[in-house]
């Protein structure tokens, strides 16, 4: 299949690469397009008693979304200042779509203590669609913004969602900027040469494209996270370079071997393209998990992930076949070991070191892991804020305005109580007795909405204890709770249900893809322990770092108490992909190796001193740009960014070049194990094309 794939490649090069220039265009193009189409509704899990509630509300509740504007920096009750203020709100008012604004001068708690703030409420009428409501919120902020004021700043609602559009496309961007130049720079010093170097890069670009078009695409079909872009750009770049350079590597090696540079190609792809055709499967199917919640977000962020692997995993397969035979024949062999020397002679000793001393470095290995997994076990999830938010970016400005002037739980979204038709006043009495200063309108229809105040945050453990009250007191009564809190409460409750059978569904995948690679029932096994224990490790760090706050300030973020609800699930989603990623990159050396010597020590120690340096170098240029998405100062993304920086980086290291040759040594020969029915279902259907075997090594003429 491979050889096939590679022969069609080759004999039409132009062709293929006039086909990924089409879909780069398309992919810059029409796939940008995404931007504007980014949403923030990430707590949102259809089918829950928050979702239900937040749709009668957009049916029956005449008042829209809101947003909110606060002035500050001088004093408010200035004649000159008030008469600005109110001219600024009866204009506001004036504006199609907005339904209501109330005097700040005239309702209690809009104006600060200290008289130097207030707060400019801006309710919009329901029922806007999404261009109405842009064009309603465009202008009703820039009227606001016109305010002669030391610091105007207009958020909330719909407004924060774009905001945080524009800052993940500006995010993006920047870490391009920064990520791509460093990785040639990286590349230059591994391969030697620029049109080497340039080469990954070239498929890198193609799985950018990749990403907008595919997420362009799903979001024609649901909603795209605001997170999405930065997540699946970093993911496509750096496995795009990372399938990239571990079939240029093979094909340097090839070249020592042969002069005719189509034929160094095709064995390219039949060696190390079954390996990036597997490795591409593993990260898919470790994606498929986040398929099986019903939460919007996880799922799209799931295909789209997924797609873009994909698109990565045919560029490696078509793209750079192609580009190598047009412009291979200049690329250099790779250096052939001088007399007495031993190829991969760092990582041949480490595997032989870690083969003798088994023991003692699992001893070390895993406790060491262990404790920096331990975080994980105090773990929270929110739905955050706008701290999340750099201290530049307006929603930002705005909430750290508000706190300065305001009481503390000032603008906090509340619990939101829908008490249809039918819901007796006894029912709604104990409702609102639960905290002081609750309020309530009535809906047409004869339902009412019943809005609670939270102590503490909107999403703290005041307001999810609150709303686990609201639904034990209500009885059988027709009500429903929505708001931040309550969908913070039922995505929790979702996870519970959902992740043993999300983690059932990866594990099972990934391990019959694993036993088709190699024929191993114990090797999958080992490799999902393994990794498990990396990936902990890496997110009890982020744990320790952002929720708990230990050093946070030096990536520009503080602790904030709890983790943002995307990161967890896509940190291991992802990371656990990217594991098997390097563990197939070392296995299939490891089982070339046994295969053609039946050594099965010496295959661990030959295995990983041909894929350590590839491993070691993927490992670093994937957490290069990891580590360019994290300036942007986002905290969900720096805690995504910072928890797969380190997966890879612990993966790379203490996993794949110390437990995999240990844990190897020490099951021996019974590693490559399986029934016998199931060697013979392997030796039957197991994806199996091998690299023809090959002639005494000799350097090129002329090299």
């Amino acid at each position: 299949m491979l050889t096939a794939l590679a022969r069609t490649a080759t004999r039409r090069p132009l062709t293929v690469m006039l086909l990924w220039g089409l879909f780069l265009l398309l992919g810059f193009g029409l796939g940008t397009g995404v931007f504007a189409r980014l949403s923030d509704n990430v707590p949102e899990v259809p089918g829950t008693e928050s979702e239900s509630a937040a749709r009668y509300l957009e049916e029956m509740d005449p008042a829209g979304s809101s947003i909110t504007g606060v002035v500050a920096g001088t004093p408010v009750a200035d004649a000159g200042m008030r008469a600005e203020v109110e001219r600024a709100v009866a204009d506001v008012r004036e504006v199609a779509g907005v339904a209501a604004v109330p005097d700040p001068y005239a309702t209690p708690g809009m104006i600060a203590e200290d008289g130097r703030a207030l707060i400019v409420p801006v309710t919009l009428e329901g029922g806007l669609d999404d261009d109405a409501e842009e064009r309603t919120l465009d202008a009703a902020a820039e009227r606001i913004r016109e305010i002669d004021a030391p610091d105007v700043h207009v958020s909330g609602g719909p407004l924060l969602g774009l905001q945080m559009g524009e800052r993940a496309q500006q995010d993006v961007k920047n870490a391009e900027l920064i990520s791509l130049p460093v990785v040639l720079a990286l590349l230059l010093v591994v391969f030697g040469g620029l049109r080497s170097a340039l080469l990954p890069l070239v498929v890198a670009v193609s799985g950018i494209a990749g990403a907008f078009l595919a997420l362009f695409l799903f979001s024609e079909v649901t909603d795209i996270s605001v997170y999405a872009i930065q997540v699946t750009t970093m993911l496509g770049l750096g496995l795009a370079v990372d399938y990239a350079l571990l079939m240029l590597v093979r094909f340097r090696e090839e070249r020592r071997t042969t002069e005719d540079v189509v034929e160094a190609v095709h064995r390219t792809v039949a060696a190390a393209g079954r390996t990036v055709l597997f490795s591409g499967l593993t990260v898919a199917v470790s994606l498929t998990g986040l398929l099986v919640f019903p939460s919007v977000f996880l799922r799209s962020m799931g295909l789209a992930v997924a797609a873009v692997v994909v698109i990565d995993m045919l560029a490696a397969l078509t793209l750079l076949p192609a580009l190598l035979v047009r412009f291979g024949g200049r690329i250099p062999p790779a250096r052939t070991p001088g007399k007495g020397q031993e190829e991969g002679r760092f990582f041949a000793r480490v595997a032989r070191f870690a083969a003798r001393r088994k023991v003692a470095v699992l001893a070390v290995a895993v406790p060491v892991l262990l404790v920096l997994a331990l975080p994980v076990s105090g773990m929270n999830i929110a739905v955050g804020d706008a701290r999340q938010l750099p201290a530049d970016s307006e929603a930002r400005q705005l909430q750290d305005t508000v706190d300065a002037h305001f009481p503390p739980g000032t603008g906090v979204s509340p619990v939101v109580v829908v008490a249809r038709p039918g819901t007796d006043d006894a029912t709604a009495d104990r409702i609102r007795a639960l905290e002081p200063g609750a309020t309530t309108r009535e809906l047409p229809g004869g339902g009412a909405v019943i809005e609670i105040r939270p102590p503490g945050e909107a999403d703290g453990a005041e307001a999810t204890a609150l709303v686990e009250r609201v639904r034990e007191v209500r009885g059988d009564a027709p009500v429903e709770v929505t708001g931040t809190a309550a969908r913070l409460v039922d995505f929790r409750e979702m996870l519970r249900e959902r992740a043993p059978w999300a983690a059932l569904t990866v594990l099972a995948g990934i391990v019959v893809l694993l036993f088709a690679f190699t024929g191993s029932v114990l090797l999958p096994l080992r490799t999902v322990v393994t990794t498990l224990l990396s990936l902990a490790a890496a997110l009890g760090v982020v744990v320790w770092v952002f929720q708990d706050g230990h050093l946070a300030g030096l990536l520009g973020a503080e602790g904030l108490g709890a983790l943002s609800l995307t990161a967890p699930p896509l940190i291991v989603a992802i990371a656990f992909g990217l594991a098997m990623d390097y563990e197939l990159f070392i296995l299939a050396r490891m089982r070339e190796a046994r295969l053609r010597s039946g050594d099965d020590r010496e295959a661990v120690v030959t295995g990983l001193s041909r894929s350590g340096r590839v491993v070691t170098c993927a490992a670093l240029l994937l957490a290069v740009v990891f580590a360019a998405f994290m300036t942007g100062g986002f905290s969900p993304i720096l805690q995504i960014g910072l928890g797969l920086t380190l997966a890879v980086l612990i993966d790379a290291t203490v996993v794949r070049m110390l437990l995999v040759p240990a844990t190897m040594a020490l099951l021996g020969r019974h590693a490559w194990w399986a029934p016998r029915p199931l060697r013979r279902a392997h030796d039957r259907f197991g994806l199996r094309e091998e690299q023809p075997e090959l002639p005494r090594e000799k350097v090129p003429s002329g090299v």
